[in-house]
């Protein structure tokens, strides 16, 4: 009779386990499914702003540098994704250098190599060849490649969008 009632309990003890078990899991699933649904939802909600931003770009403020030691580094004639300018003919490049903060390589949306569109930059309206990039302590801002006796400049609130030639 000991042994009836020891496999019984023994029994009853696994499927009141499994009872509680299967409960949890399904509590643990239903908490994860609404954790997942919030961010599915949040992350719509930021594909929206990311496409709004590609088709309107984001506000900048554009100004310009030129090719010296004293405004780049030791290598004024190479950018920092590696191509070899020749200064003299700085502005004939459209190359244009832009803050860390719009690299992807630190959290923004663009590339080396990308063409971007900058309107709302007075006479420097038009298209560039993302090149280099900028000192730490710049944000949100643009520098357009210029040769050396170009005369300095600056706009604010300019429109910088990525032209995305490849979809």
């Amino acid at each position: 009779m000991n042994k009836y009632v020891y496999y019984l309990s023994i029994t009853l003890l696994t499927i009141l386990y499994s009872a509680i078990t299967t409960s949890l899991i399904d509590y643990k699933s239903n908490t994860h499914k609404e954790v997942i649904d919030k961010l599915l939802l949040e992350n719509d909600s930021l594909r929206i702003k990311l496409d709004n931003i590609f088709e309107y770009g984001i506000e900048v403020d554009v100004t310009m540098y030129r090719p010296t030691k004293y405004e780049t580094d030791s290598t004024p004639n190479i950018t920092a994704d590696g191509t070899k300018i020749k200064i003299s003919e700085a502005s004939r490049y459209r190359f244009v250098a832009v803050s860390r903060n719009l690299l992807k390589r630190w959290g923004g949306f663009l590339n080396y190599g990308d063409f971007v569109l900058l309107k709302d930059a007075g006479h420097k309206d038009g298209i560039y060849r993302v090149k280099d990039t900028m000192n730490a302590r710049w944000v949100n801002v643009v520098d357009i490649l210029e040769s050396p006796g170009t005369d300095p400049y600056k706009f604010e609130n300019a429109s910088l969008t990525l032209l995305d030639w490849t979809k």
